[in-house]
């Protein structure tokens, strides 16, 4: 049997080729850059938001991190969820792919980012008009973006990640 027979899936009007080995055409490093600032963007939102909120309410560093975590991943996953949904998918369709294509991405941002803001000495407890705050954050987004972009790379290469997203746009 011969493992590189092709098949094609045009979809939507898009060139899905895929090999029985599993790897997909396309796996691009510009197609894994998009999809690294469309899951930064997410996450950056998601983010900044949770660390506004935490401070304004006075809350101590942990519960803040644990929002601003969890807002990454809820305006990670809604950018994919509300672009697949206009693509036609139904609802639970459309909350699958956005867990297929932006759960790992969004968790390897999310530990890089703060694993660099939790190891900058004074950048956890600098205050949203301190310097040192802004520029660990985005430090931290920078650092998270260029590991984050080699595993999208690898995982849209394998029908994974954003791959998903493809299919249905």
């Amino acid at each position: 049997m011969d493992h590189s027979t092709h098949h094609t899936d045009t979809t939507h009007g898009h060139d899905h080729t895929a090999t029985h080995t599993g790897t997909h055409a396309g796996a691009s490093w510009s197609m894994a850059v998009k999809a690294t600032l469309h899951c930064l963007t997410g996450c950056a939102i998601g983010e900044i938001l949770g660390m506004v909120i935490g401070t304004a309410l006075l809350w101590g560093n942990l519960p803040t991190m644990v929002l601003a975590i969890a807002l990454a991943f809820l305006f990670g996953y809604s950018f994919t969820l509300f672009a697949v949904l206009r693509a036609g998918l139904n609802l639970r369709s459309a909350i699958k792919v956005a867990l297929a294509a932006d759960t790992v991405s969004i968790a390897v941002m999310e530990f890089v980012d703060n694993a660099i803001i939790a190891l900058t000495p004074g950048a956890m407890d600098a205050h949203l008009s301190d310097g040192l705050f802004w520029s660990a954050l985005l430090g931290g987004f920078g650092v998270a973006f260029l590991v984050t972009t080699p595993v999208n790379k690898w995982m849209i290469g394998r029908g994974k990640g954003h791959a998903v997203v493809h299919a249905h746009h």
